[in-house]
């Protein structure tokens, strides 16, 4: 019998060391598949020239983007299927105007100072504008903005210098029942994370510049984009980067925006820069 408890013992003992180096090369390798990922154009919808500096969009009922551009206080509402800006709705004077987002009959417009404007039944002839502030100002260049249906909160990050650290820049929430600001960052990204290290600079903060982020509507993941050195990571709920994308400058010259459909398709719009700006729908290989 001990001779038997001696194997059975031996067994799991070996069994556990395998699974552990099985673990551990997983770990390697995704690792080394950061930044390697592929991903597919399916489709381009060329812009007019008001939208050549398309700087957000977010998602609408059939098959309808919501785009704001940065210079002019104007909320566009681009048709998918018709190929046409269908809807002009003005909200505010001229200003560098970068994100947006929609909770059901309102519209949220990020200011590059850390304004956000609220437009109330935006697409009512009886709208109301407000605007309240962000702990954000110009200095930290705000473009990234985002609704967190599920937790009824507005999801923002820095662009530049996050105003606590210089090692990360924060997802900063701002739930919308008090519109105001936590200074609590819900996550992080690392600007020493592994999959930022081809591009980590020597001030730490200037390897990743967030232009936009979006959930993923299924996995509940984070979606965020850079327009300075186009890229995407995926982080999942507890800011784990899952993946990592470098986009093709032909495709995306300056990516400012994304947002994705019910059903998960992704859209990313990218300005002209002295060209035509666009919206594609793009499939990521996983």
């Amino acid at each position: 019998m001990n001779h038997i408890k001696k194997y059975i013992i031996g067994f799991f003992a070996v069994l556990t060391i395998m699974l552990a180096m099985i673990s551990c090369k997983r770990a390697i390798d995704d690792s080394e598949n950061l930044g390697k990922k592929k991903y597919t154009v399916n489709r381009e919808w060329k812009l007019p020239h008001t939208l050549e500096e398309i700087s957000g969009m977010a998602w609408l009922p059939n098959n309808k983007l919501a785009c704001i551009e940065d210079e002019d206080g104007i909320i566009f509402i681009y048709d998918l299927k018709t190929e046409k800006i269908v809807e002009q709705i003005k909200f505010g004077t001229a200003g560098d105007y970068e994100g947006i987002a929609i909770d059901k009959e309102d519209a949220y417009i990020l200011r590059s100072d850390g304004v956000i404007f609220q437009v109330a039944r935006f697409r009512e002839s009886g709208k109301e504008t407000s605007h309240f502030k962000t702990l954000f100002s110009i200095k930290n260049n705000m473009e990234s903005l985002t609704m967190d249906s599920k937790n009824n909160r507005l999801i923002t990050i820095t662009k530049d210098r996050d105003p606590y650290s210089d090692d990360y820049k924060g997802l900063y929430q701002i739930p919308l029942d008090t519109k105001e600001m936590d200074e609590n960052p819900i996550m992080k990204i690392s600007m020493k994370d592994d999959a930022l290290k081809e591009y980590q600079k020597k001030k730490a903060y200037k390897s990743f510049n967030p232009s936009d982020v979006a959930i993923h509507p299924i996995t509940g993941d984070y979606y965020v984009l850079e327009g300075k050195t186009p890229r995407l990571i995926i982080m999942d709920k507890t800011g784990a980067i899952k993946n990592f994308y470098k986009l093709d400058k032909k495709n995306f010259p300056q990516p400012e925006g994304i947002t994705f459909a019910p059903d998960g398709t992704l859209y990313i719009s990218t300005e002209g820069q002295g060209k035509h700006g666009a919206i594609l729908e793009v499939t990521l290989d996983k």
